[in-house]
């Protein structure tokens, strides 16, 4: 395990959401959760870390579940002041040539030794604002592209300006997590040539200072925006600056505005680091595996199982590897605590009768058609096949699609009817509005964590590795993560070809024929002995929780993003080892 890290290190942390609470609705899902387990890692490994985002008073949406199946989005009630504190200190930005005053709300994350890492989320809902800009920071990845502009220039500009009102005068590194808060570099561009001067050497220095993670092959992840449009919300100045960087032609896209404006770039695993630098050539960029925070994603059950069996492993999850000494009773039996209390919420929240000794498989995620999240219920007669060769089936569903996704939408539905209608010998249940409270029960207590996203679109992933802290396999598609964790029938089962560029010419049916061939023939035979089972779950603890988790991943980026002690290409991983 490598030394701890630099603890004079100042690193402001910019992301749109972060999930700090399931209480506190500043999230949509994996970026979000991953941006609250980087800061919680931060804590316990007392990086002098400081993060900022927005408080979204309307969340992202409640979603509840139609007569007919449909997905209803709803505003989340809830008050800043019941969760956060109030921070005295405001600043402004200009939006459409208009003041817009902005205040925050802080929250503080207290690591395992007692350090802090301070959140500030920022806020416009003030009475000398315009009524309309009251509500910049209400919805999460809501409005129009100008209300999204709006509120990356209140997340960038606004977020840089509000701790210099707060007083950290001397920020080491600016990490952007995403595009979404590019514009943050707009700003330090400003304070380094604040009247003129050489645009040149102020992007250098700005560079300098800049790191930016990007999280997506997705063009819909890659913010763009009208040249017009973004010259009526920036102004001319910024835009004729960008225009001088080569960051803005007909459109201003973030990306290439983090990508010119960061002396580091990595993606989230190997592949997607390959991926980004065939994306953007020319830029060099490396790649930081994704984790999780060990101690949010395990259960109580396997919690108290480690504390006992594993001295040390809060603070130190690479220590997981000695997992693989516990007995195989003493992993049974924390896993068989954690089913039973899914089972418990399942059956209470939608009657489904699901039982705690029948094979029980998960899947629960932004819903979207990359994702696939209809791809095991292709083909109901042979799920109904398998189901009646192994003793039955449970399939626990949740996930939300963004309201102006049509075809995510048509996929909750589906989802939610195969959950009304059923099939011979197959439970499924559909669990609505799902969030943090909702995945931890999810990844800790079904028997396997499913994941069948089209490669190469998943740039990462984390709910396995999620599900891994507390023994679960998964059975995926080679892409995102799984590419480096899948050791075949130690840690899990991969579907289809290793190489991204054969994998991306396969269809639904053939991916689905061959999920189905791996949970009749290696998942099912498997789980029906004991011991076998056992020893899968206590090796993926071992194997995967151990190096999957945010404490790697932050040492990572001390070392190569804040320090610039390489580029994170040649760090082993599990399934490379």
């Amino acid at each position: 395990m490598a030394d701890a890290p630099r603890a004079d290190l100042v690193v402001a942390y910019f992301s749109m959401e972060i999930a700090l609470d399931s209480h506190i609705p500043t999230y949509s899902g994996g970026l979000g959760v991953l941006a609250a387990d980087t800061l919680r890692s931060a804590a316990d490994r007392e990086v002098s870390m400081v993060g900022v985002s927005l408080a979204h008073r309307h969340g992202y949406f409640f979603q509840r579940i139609g007569p007919g199946g449909e997905q209803i989005e709803e505003a989340v009630h809830w008050s800043p002041d019941d969760w956060l504190d109030p921070v005295d200190a405001t600043c402004a930005v200009e939006i459409e040539g208009r003041r817009v005053a902005i205040r925050a709300w802080r929250r503080e994350i207290v690591g395992a030794s007692g350090a802090r890492v301070p959140v500030f989320l920022l806020d416009t809902d003030l009475e000398a604002n315009d009524p309309a800009d009251r509500r910049l920071t209400d919805a999460l990845y809501g409005g129009d592209a100008r209300y999204r502009l709006c509120q990356e220039v209140v997340l960038g500009v606004g977020g840089v300006r509000l701790l210099r009102a707060l007083g950290y005068a001397e920020i080491r590194r600016f990490h952007l997590n995403e595009g979404h808060s590019a514009l943050l570099a707009l700003e330090l561009l400003r304070e380094e040539a604040p009247t003129g001067g050489d645009l040149r050497d102020a992007a250098a220095a700005v560079s300098r200072r800049c790191v930016f993670t990007t999280h997506t092959p997705v063009p819909a992840g890659q913010d763009q925006f009208p040249r017009e449009l973004a010259r009526r919300v920036l102004g001319d100045e910024a835009i004729d600056r960008l225009t001088g960087l080569g960051c803005c032609a007909e459109t201003l896209n973030l990306t290439l505005v983090a990508l010119h404006l960061s002396h580091y770039v990595n993606g989230v695993t190997r592949r997607h680091g390959a991926i980004s630098r065939s994306m953007f050539p020319g830029y060099p960029i490396g790649s930081i595996t994704n984790g999780v925070h060990s101690v949010t994603w395990t259960s109580p059950p396997f919690q108290a199982l480690y504390d006992r069996e594993i001295p040390n492993w809060r603070t130190d999850p690479h220590r997981l590897r000695y997992v693989a000494n516990v007995a195989l009773e003493d992993v049974r039996r924390a896993h068989a605590q954690a089913k039973w209390r899914l089972m418990l919420e399942v059956n209470e929240r939608t009657n489904a009768g699901f039982d705690k000794d029948v094979l029980t498989l998960g899947f629960a995620r932004r819903a979207t058609a990359y994702k696939r999240p209809t791809l095991l219920l292709h083909d109901s007669r042979r799920l109904g096949e398998i189901a009646a060769r192994h003793g039955g089936l449970q399939i626990a569903l949740a996930g939300k699609a963004h309201p102006d996704d049509a075809e995510g939408k048509r996929l909750v539905q589906a989802l939610t009817r195969a959950s009304a209608d059923g099939m011979p010998g197959v439970r499924i249940a559909f669990l609505p509005n799902y969030d943090v409270e909702a995945a931890q029960l999810l990844t800790a207590g079904v028997d396997v964590w499913l994941n069948t996203p089209r490669p190469p679109l998943e740039a990462s992933g984390t709910s396995g590795m999620k599900a891994a802290h507390n023994g679960v396999p998964s059975v995926s598609t080679f892409d995102g993560w799984w590419v480096e964790g899948c050791v075949e029938g130690v840690t899990g089962w991969g579907i289809g070809p290793q190489q991204s560029e054969a994998a991306a010419t396969r269809t639904d049916a053939e991916d689905a024929a061959e999920l189905y061939r791996v949970l009749d023939e290696r998942v099912a035979p498997a789980y029906a002995d004991a011991d076998a089972w056992a020893r899968i779950m206590r090796s993926t603890i071992a194997v995967n929780a151990s190096f999957f988790n945010t404490h790697r991943m932050v040492d990572e980026y001390v070392r190569f993003a804040y320090l610039g002690l390489g580029n994170g290409e040649h760090e082993p991983t599990p399934g490379s080892a």
